[in-house]
């Protein structure tokens, strides 16, 4: 027998019965979210009862054949929440809980009044933007259509960067809502930083613990119930994670800027070989890096300690004991500068200047921006004790990169296009801890330590013939590059449109012999370029989509996807308000309806951002 046809046996079986109108509700509300396996199991078990002379109450019938369920929600623009997520449904699973884990995107915000327990996990994107999967839903919620919400419990895990002025704003978004709107905390919200390991393992083991005794019915009093068979759907996952990576070989690290641009833009290849780890064109790939052993001299110098003191740090929710250099190697910031910490040697060096920096929000930011730990330090000499030191410093995040090969193309090895981060700091030249690593220090053959970071946000269509328009500067070409690999690996006949930016054309023009190949072979349709230092008029990339105004609204009319990588903060807004300027003019439509042309565009996943 068929799914459908067991569907619709149950459906009559239910229909034909000598229920009440109550009844026949409560019924079909217990059994909404019923698989066709389960509502098989459902009717045999009520008709075995009925056969016995047995009567039933729906009340028992709810209780013993539906557990309450825990809907875990994840909003993610890099993957970071979807693995916290995933570690809340491991250990919810584990103490017996019934979970469903869901991409926030692919949930309809309007079943939040069905629900009894949830929990989410949401990222903040940028200056306090939700991610991009989040954007409808954090609409909803705080539009005037969300529901009012008194039976619901929910608690929400929210990651940030107090780097940023708003902090974990999308998370403070969805808990003051949901109080707003009569839902209940199962416990207070937890905002954490990018070193969020030990917090979140807290907070979900405790988490865990308040619900087991809410969601696993006791079976006291109630009829002999057998479990329902559940088919594990569930894909089998890489060994390798964040937090247990893969030693890949480092194979390259090549220049591709010229000799006299302002830029330094690598090539890297690292070499996967054996370990079976795979990715999509459109994934990131995580590394680990270690920290500059003269800087770190330096440090422990300006600090006038040795480096052997010894130091406890809390590695995923244990404390571990290392020397103090080693720390600072391995497990310690010490490139980027929180403005937290700028509070703190303000008041340990009791220097007024970094004090008067400090109390204000904005400008603690701008300056840490500029200065790593070191230039503070130097900026207001103190003495300080090395385990006081190192729990002012966040530990060290791995560093994401988009993807820039396919592995179709290149098979057991991962790509990436790669800025080096320097700029001059009080007359001394800084350099940013995993670019230098990856760019200088590293050297071929060594292990570096990688994982992939998966990105659904960001994917080709999967349709071949299907248009795509791509907007890249700068190291923003890195996942087009993959796309174009991928779609001539799968014989795409759909035409590709590449918007690509930068300084000059003689010195920043990244793999341009590549793409000039693509467009001599046909599967480069068209290329756009702007490079904003080759006359007097700088132009960009929004320049260019204008003046294609025409053909940019021809191509989304008849289905293109459209694609942005690169910086957030000015290019990824003033790409999306050329996109807006295009669609209005060109659709004869108000700005409202432009922006809403875009929004429906996110909404079927064709206009996908990847930027940073």
């Amino acid at each position: 027998m068929s799914q459908k046809q067991l569907s619709l046996q149950q459906n009559s079986t239910i229909a034909s019965s000598s229920l009440d109108a109550n009844q026949l509700a409560l019924l079909q509300q217990v059994t909404s979210s019923y698989s066709p396996l389960q509502l098989a199991w459902a009717s045999g078990y009520l008709a075995a009862k009925s056969e016995s002379g047995q009567t039933v109450p729906l009340s028992s019938v709810s209780t013993v054949v539906v557990a309450k369920t825990l809907t875990i929600l994840y909003a993610s623009q890099t993957g970071n929440a979807k693995g916290v997520a995933k570690k809340i449904e491991q250990s919810a699973k584990a103490a017996g809980i019934n979970t469903k884990l869901i991409n926030i995107s692919d949930y309809k915000a309007k079943s939040l009044k069905n629900e009894s327990h949830i929990i989410i996990v949401a990222s903040t994107n940028g200056e306090g933007e939700p991610p991009d999967d989040a954007i409808e839903f954090h609409e909803f919620l705080l539009g005037k259509k969300a529901p009012k919400l008194p039976k619901l419990t929910y608690s929400v895990l929210a990651l940030g960067d107090s780097s940023y002025e708003f902090f974990c704003q999308t998370g403070k978004d969805f808990d003051l809502r949901l109080q707003a709107l009569g839902a209940k905390q199962i416990a207070p919200r937890l905002d954490c930083d990018l070193d969020y390991d030990s917090e979140t393992l807290g907070w979900t083991e405790s988490i865990v613990e308040t619900l087991k005794g809410e969601l696993i019915q006791s079976d006291k009093g109630l009829p002999d119930v057998i479990d329902l068979p559940v088919v594990d759907n569930t894909i089998s996952e890489s060994q390798y994670t964040k937090q247990n990576p893969l030693m890949a070989e480092f194979s390259l690290s090549q220049k591709i800027t010229g000799r006299d641009s302002a830029k330094d833009v690598r090539h890297i290849e690292i070499d996967l070989g054996e370990s079976g780890l795979t990715y999509q064109v459109g994934d990131a790939l995580g590394v680990w890096f270690e920290n500059d052993r003269v800087l770190v001299d330096e440090l422990l110098n300006a600090l006038s300690l040795t480096g052997e003191e010894q130091v406890s740090l809390k590695i995923c929710g244990e404390q571990q004991t290392f020397s103090l250099k080693t720390a600072l190697i391995d497990q310690l910031e010490i490139t980027q500068t929180a403005p937290a910490f700028i509070e703190f040697w303000a008041k340990q060096s009791s220097n007024d200047h970094l004090a008067t920096i400090a109390a204000d929000k904005n400008t603690s930011r701008e300056f840490a921006a500029k200065h790593q730990i070191i230039d503070v330090i130097k900026k207001a000499p103190a003495k300080v004790e090395a385990q006081v030191f190192v729990d002012a410093l966040r530990k060290i995040t791995p560093r994401l990169y988009s993807i820039a090969s396919a592995q179709a193309e290149v098979e057991e090895e991962v790509h990436l296009t790669l800025g080096v981060v320097s700029y001059d700091a009080d007359g001394q030249q800084r350099f940013g801890g995993a670019s230098s690593y990856l760019a200088e220090r590293l050297e071929e053959g060594q292990a570096v330590k990688v994982f992939v970071e998966h990105n659904d946000n960001f994917r080709l269509p999967q349709n071949n013939d299907t248009p795509v328009i791509m907007v890249g500067p700068g190291t923003g070409v890195a996942p087009f590059r993959a796309f174009m690999q991928q779609r001539e690996a799968d014989d795409a006949t759909g035409d590709n449109w590449m918007f690509f930016g930068d300084q000059t054309f003689t010195q920043d023009f990244l793999y341009q012999v590549e793409w000039q190949n693509y467009l001599k072979s046909g599967l480069l349709t068209r290329m756009d370029v702007a490079f904003s230092r080759d006359q007097a008029e700088k132009i960009y990339v929004q320049d260019r989509l204008k003046e294609q105004a025409v053909d940019v609204f021809s191509w989304l009319e008849r289905g293109a996807h459209i694609y942005i990588c690169g910086d957030a903060n000015r290019m990824a807004k003033d790409v999306h308000q050329a996109l807006i300027d295009v669609i209005s003019e060109q659709g004869k439509l108000s700005t409202e309806q432009a922006e809403q042309y875009l929004k429906d565009l996110r909404s079927n996943k064709r206009y996908q951002k990847d930027v940073y």
